[in-house]
């Protein structure tokens, strides 16, 4: 099919690889709002009102080796052996002779270990930077936790249930590391079992239009940081789109405190408490609903709600919503590693992923013909928020509106 609205708008000529590329990592901040553009005409469309939605993560590769990576046990043994290198051949030097039997150039020799250990230092300093950061949110969710159950001790008058939550340790662990090529990504573990230098890809999806409706990026190994996040994109969405009604997630995401920040904002949860075997006894699955609680906390009204047959019913259907949207993005868009590094610069490559995704799914949801004016119309609005910003002055660009319709730069 002729790609006439493509052609226009790029005025008859290819654009170079290059170009594109530059035009992503320029842009990057206004692809956020081209998201959120996305799902507004999606709703005028009639195909997206907010209500239940399903969240869930991924991990993607990173523009970087794991072999180029040093773990803090790793630097300080390096560090030492270095050090002790360096004294050697300072003795070395003491003597013409030595230098000359031993066919060295100690000055050379010299210089790259103090290199290396330079190398090392930064590396160091950045390792124990990140210890203290983690440090402090840990400390901060202890004293949380341990506030809490002071609390309810004080008030039932009954030492809490449960292990007592453990104090974090300050200073560096031996497995933290630091990565030379991407220092902001992380060593994280990967489905089918080892280890990689990968971003936390997270996403949540609308349950009925399947259109991904917040995303962002981490570089926290596991989930349990990640639904805070994401609740927060969601409270910033136009009210347009509608109101949040659930957030379904699965036992990574599973914590006291996030139950209790959907609560705050109003969201009811389907959160797993723990994992479940995928075939359980037939007398367990008999077994009807407990009686619910009475004046239940939220973590209590989370465990009756996922034990009733609605609530499991509900619960299922993250199989059939947000994890087939990763599946499409890794293995028919292709999408299955970061080109760019920095975190600042894969979050707007992941927002460019996910923007393709809806347009994607824009089309099934619609058809070829609606798809392509709605293509079309993204790009064009695109372009004049590029141009706007390149040139403010410049207006509309003559770029006239009865072709495809757009009132201001940054409207679609």
């Amino acid at each position: 099919m002729n790609r006439y609205h493509c052609i226009y708008i790029a005025g008859g000529r290819h654009p170079d690889h290059d170009s594109i590329n530059s035009f992503r990592k320029r842009f990057r901040v206004q692809l956020e709002d081209l998201f959120v553009q996305i799902l507004l005409i999606a709703h005028r469309l009639g195909v997206l009102k907010l209500g239940d939605i399903f969240i869930d993560g991924s991990k993607v590769e990173a523009n970087a080796s794991k072999h180029k990576a040093m773990s803090w046990d790793y630097a300080n043994q390096l560090e030492a052996r270095l050090k002790a290198e360096v004294e050697k051949l300072l003795e070395l030097a003491e003597t013409a002779h030595s230098q000359e039997h031993r066919g060295l150039n100690i000055p050379a020799e010299l210089a790259r270990r103090e290199e290396r250990l330079k190398k090392i230092a930064e590396a160091k300093a950045e390792i124990e930077r990140r210890a203290r950061e983690r440090y402090e949110r840990e400390r901060g969710e202890y004293e949380e936790k341990m506030a809490r159950r002071a609390a309810q001790e004080k008030q039932t008058g009954k030492k809490p249930g449960g292990r007592a939550p453990k104090a974090p340790t300050p200073g560096p662990q031996g497995k933290d590391q630091v990565n030379f090529t991407d220092e902001e990504s992380r060593i994280m573990p990967v489905s089918g079992g080892g280890f990689e230098q990968a971003y936390n890809g997270q996403i949540g999806v609308e349950g009925d239009s399947r259109l991904i409706v917040c995303q962002h990026l981490s570089q926290q190994p596991n989930d349990k940081q990640e639904l805070v996040p994401a609740l927060d994109k969601l409270a910033q969405l136009p009210e347009e789109l509608g109101q949040v009604k659930t957030a379904s997630a699965d036992t990574g995401y599973y914590s006291e405190d996030n139950v209790i920040a959907c609560a705050k904002a109003d969201v009811v949860p389907y959160i797993a408490c723990g994992r479940e075997p995928h075939y359980p006894p037939l007398a367990e699955r008999l077994v009807g609903a407990p009686q619910a609680p009475e004046n239940p906390d939220p973590v209590s009204a989370l465990r009756h709600r996922l034990k009733t047959a609605e609530g499991k019913a509900h619960y299922a259907k993250r199989k059939s919503t947000v994890e087939p949207v990763f599946g499409i993005i890794k293995h028919v868009i292709g999408f299955r590693h970061f080109r760019l590094r920095g975190l600042k610069a894969v979050q707007g490559e992941w927002t460019l992923v996910c923007i393709a995704f809806n347009l994607k799914r824009l089309h099934t949801l619609k058809g070829v013909k609606k798809a392509a004016e709605v293509a079309a119309s993204m790009l064009l609005s695109g372009l004049r928020l590029a141009m706007w910003c390149l040139y403010p002055t410049i207006g509309s660009l003559g770029l006239g509106e009865k072709h495809v319709p757009c009132e201001s730069p940054t409207d679609s």
